[in-house]
């Protein structure tokens, strides 16, 4: 897999975090409006990562960020592969 390039791309990390976050909020019952502060989002990540059952839901949202299903395993394409950045449109 071609991890350098995908590091560089802000829409792979924005995926990886909002899958995050919303486990988290949604396991807690919660939406985004009832965090009204920052000892709140922190009380609500310590006890994502406490919680092996979210720990496993946002393992998840990560093999759906990593994985190519055009692609056999966990690997890129030969031509992504290539990239030296990510492909622009």
């Amino acid at each position: 897999m071609n991890f350098k390039v995908r590091a560089k791309n802000p829409v792979f990390w924005v995926q990886i975090l909002l899958g995050a976050f919303a486990t988290a909020l949604a396991y807690a019952g919660l939406t985004a409006s009832d965090l009204t502060s920052w000892g709140g989002v922190l009380d609500v990540i310590i006890s994502t990562v406490k919680n092996p059952y979210c720990v496993f839901l946002i393992a998840s949202n990560v093999w759906s960020a990593l994985n190519d299903p055009t692609t056999s395993g966990l690997t890129d394409s030969d031509r992504a592969r290539t990239y030296e950045k990510p492909l622009e449109k």
